[in-house]
């Protein structure tokens, strides 16, 4: 039977421990369970976090194993081997598919029938390796995808207009890295289309301001690795959104990546579209007009991902 109030961290790194920092904290769960393969780590990190529980509320917080993982409502796994300076995260692929061998098996294993939340990079290929690997509905299977990306999209547009960037209505889709694009065609800003909103706010320059903008957004994260060499408070953000759309059942629309089985003539690979996320996670994904050049970049990056996989040896 699943706990509704217990989540699972598989890898207490800097994206781990961050994510259980920021789940501490929301009120959602009662209980959480840190595993990682150095368990005086995990032990670490739990007595570490547990001691803010008097400012948080109580949450029984230890370190275990992935049999303590086997009643969670949400098991996020962040481990896997860290991104470098110069790397990309498709680079990364071979080290951390070996690493999701020693670890999903070990989650189908103990039966566990919750949601699985996969956060390690590179998250597309690693989320289709947890579908593969993990024997679970793929509707219950979430790849944080571009969630944090089309935040850090909001965040910039927000500042270059001077609003909230919660008001801005903009995504970013298809891989989390190299290949991902901004969709402008159906961007707006509180119902505005971006580019009436722009002109509005004395902006003009489009297509110069758009392509610097994108540009920014792709590559946020090796600007915060060069300076600090890892990223994780954007992401452990990122994760406790995810999880409390989950939990809530919000049935919100977040660009997390899934498995696709034909939408835009794609399948067989998982990658970021806007998608309707509740209590059984994936609902389905939204349909969000792309117009002809968006819809040729988007087929790239699903090639290129595509193309990965294949050389994984996951198919």
């Amino acid at each position: 039977m699943v706990n509704n109030r217990k989540v699972a961290i598989v890898g207490c790194g800097f994206v781990g421990s961050s994510s259980a920092f920021a789940l501490m904290q929301s009120g959602l769960f009662s209980e959480m369970v840190l595993i990682d393969v150095d368990r005086a780590r995990a032990e670490g990190e739990a007595l570490d976090i547990s001691h803010g529980s008097p400012f948080a509320g109580s949450m029984n917080i230890y370190a275990g194993d992935y049999a303590d993982a086997a009643d969670a409502a949400i098991i996020v796994v962040t481990a896997g081997a860290a991104q470098k300076p110069g790397e990309t995260r498709l680079d990364l692929v071979n080290k951390n598919v070996a690493i999701f061998r020693s670890i999903i098996p070990n989650i189908r294993e103990v039966g566990f029938e919750g949601i699985l939340l996969i956060v390690s990079n590179p998250v597309d290929v690693l989320t289709y390796a947890a579908i593969k690997m993990s024997g679970l509905p793929e509707s219950r299977v979430i790849g944080s995808g571009t969630v944090l990306d089309s935040a850090r999209l909001q965040e910039a547009l927000g500042t270059h207009l001077g609003v909230d960037p919660r008001d801005v209505e903009a995504y970013v889709i298809g891989e989390h890295g190299d290949s991902e694009l901004a969709v402008w065609s159906s961007a707006d800003v509180a119902g505005v289309p971006l580019k009436d909103f722009c002109e509005m706010r004395g902006h003009f320059d489009h297509e110069v301001a758009e392509a610097r903008i994108a540009d920014e957004v792709k590559n946020a994260a090796y600007e915060i690795i060069k300076r600090k060499h890892a990223t994780y408070y954007g992401i452990a953000m990122s994760v406790q959104r995810l999880c409390t759309a989950i939990m809530r059942d919000e049935k919100c629309v977040l660009p997390v990546s899934s498995l696709m089985v034909g939408e835009y003539g794609i399948s067989d690979i998982a990658i970021s579209l806007p998608t309707i996320i509740g209590r059984n996670g994936i609902e389905c994904r939204v349909p969000i007009s792309l117009d002809a050049d968006e819809l040729e970049e988007l087929h790239r990056s699903a090639s290129a991902l595509s193309n990965v996989i294949d050389q994984s040896g996951l198919r």
